[in-house]
């Protein structure tokens, strides 16, 4: 159980209020980076079926995440939400959240995931493939999709853990499941130890399969009565209206956050792919770099949720602030080390995703590139993580329509196609949105008003 604060308490010691952010915010970045790794793996694993391979995974990307996005939205609000009902010490309101939010997961998943089965076709020639990249793409996003259950629900078990500061739990779940991953994608891609060589359909069976070990982990998780959150007894599966409402209100916030992103990264995606094979594979490889250090930013905007969520339920708004600048402080020493390590080995990270020549030499101007956007990102993240904790999901929904809705696009598509800067101009353009998302999110942190938001 948390320690009360009162309202109007003393600040804690320096070293209690960062021991009290490690323990959240390393399982966190553990799990947000693994993965991260575990994406990057895939396509190295994947790239040795040649380019055609790697364009094709990369083409379910965006049509896969968009399908996921009622989910993203709905996890956010769970975490946002158990974290302030801990902090207020209201473990039965905690519990309901979950219980209710799992049933809205079953019915959205079934939803979600026949459509994508059904027209993976039609989704896939809107994403621009090409011949050769087609049929594959198709299949390996039906496979993921059709195996979307077992993701679901554990991503939205995980986002209560994490809501209650129980970050160890979803770290062990993701590890568990990613190194399945990993082993069967060695089996079953190239075929090893008798196991048949099935290709792309292997990486996406060796996912699913993964995720059905990290959902059963997560079940387990909340089945001991003892615990802070319990799936036991009937109470709480009745949908009941203030949990709905708090629900609805953060969840549809957070959704039309993440339409907005994924509407923009989707575009993106399209002016890119219009490139050829060679340029959507440099692309690929160098979206598997920027995201993998993505996620250490990730990491600590997971920790920020709860840290902040659960110092307002405490009606602490200065430790609120103080938890913020923490994480903030945590993530530039972070960006400062990515940073170094791009720009040094620059070639030799491309040269792990392909031996040709011409991609290295391109991947590799597109990662001195990335050394700026890393400097900026896990700041951007970290300081939209802690509006979130808060309940102040509008503004950040607000500020990813502006950036990425309409920023990225439009500059990238200028840059790229009528000024003729190409793949590199394309990732100018992301440049440019990463400092608008950064300098937007920066002054709404500044300004106090999202302490004053009531959930």
């Amino acid at each position: 159980m948390l320690k009360h604060v009162p309202a109007s308490g003393e600040i804690p010691p320096t070293n209690e209020l960062l021991n009290r952010t490690m323990r959240i915010v390393w399982p966190a970045i553990m799990e947000s980076v693994l993965i991260g790794l575990v994406g990057i793996v895939d396509t190295m694993m994947v790239s040795t079926l040649g380019t055609v391979a790697i364009s094709a995974v990369g083409l379910t990307t965006q049509p896969k995440y968009i399908g996921l996005c009622v989910f993203f939205g709905l996890n956010v609000a769970v975490s946002a939400l158990v974290a302030r009902r801990r902090g207020e010490d209201d473990k039965d309101s905690a519990n309901r959240i979950l219980k209710q939010s799992l049933l809205i997961t079953i019915v959205c998943t079934v939803l979600i995931s026949v459509a994508f089965v059904v027209f993976a076709s039609p989704i896939i020639s809107i994403c621009g493939s090409a011949a050769d990249t087609h049929e594959y793409a198709v299949e390996y996003l039906q496979i993921i999709m059709g195996g979307l259950v077992f993701n679901s629900l554990s991503m939205v078990i995980n986002a209560a853990q994490r809501g209650i500061g129980n970050t160890k739990i979803a770290m062990r779940t993701n590890m568990v499941s990613n190194l399945i991953n990993i082993v069967l994608n060695y089996l079953l891609i190239g075929g090893k130890f008798g196991f048949p060589a099935l290709g792309i359909r292997g990486a996406a069976i060796a996912t699913v399969i993964g995720s059905i070990a990290g959902c059963v982990m997560s079940f387990a998780s909340v089945l001991h009565i003892e615990g802070y959150l319990y799936l036991g007894g009937r109470e709480g599966y009745h949908f009941d209206r203030r949990t709905l409402n708090s629900v609805a209100k953060m969840s549809s916030g957070a959704l039309a956050e993440q339409l907005f992103l994924r509407f923009g990264f989707f575009v993106f995606s399209l002016i890119v792919a219009r490139l050829g094979t060679r340029d959507f594979a440099v692309h690929q490889i160098c979206m598997n770099v920027l995201n993998f250090t993505f996620f250490f930013g990730d990491g600590l905007s997971t920790a920020a949720v709860t840290l902040v969520g659960q110092s307002l339920g405490q009606k602490r708004a200065d430790l609120a602030r103080i938890f913020g600048g923490i994480c903030q402080r945590l993530g530039f020493l972070i960006s400062l080390a990515l940073f170094t390590i791009l720009i040094v080995f620059a070639p030799q990270i491309v040269g792990c995703f392909s031996s040709d020549p011409e991609i290295i030499r391109d991947g590799s101007q597109i990662l001195y590139l990335i050394t700026y956007i890393v400097l900026l990102q896990i700041a951007m993240v970290v300081y939209c993580g802690c509006l979130r904790g808060a309940g102040d999901i509008r503004f950040v929904a607000l500020i990813g329509l502006i950036s990425v809705s309409i920023v990225r696009p439009a500059i990238s598509w200028l840059l790229c196609w009528p000024l003729g800067g190409g793949l590199f101009g394309a990732w100018i353009g992301l440049s440019c949105e990463q400092t608008v998302r950064y300098l937007l999110s920066f002054l709404r942190f500044r300004s106090g008003k999202w302490t004053q938001i009531d959930i």
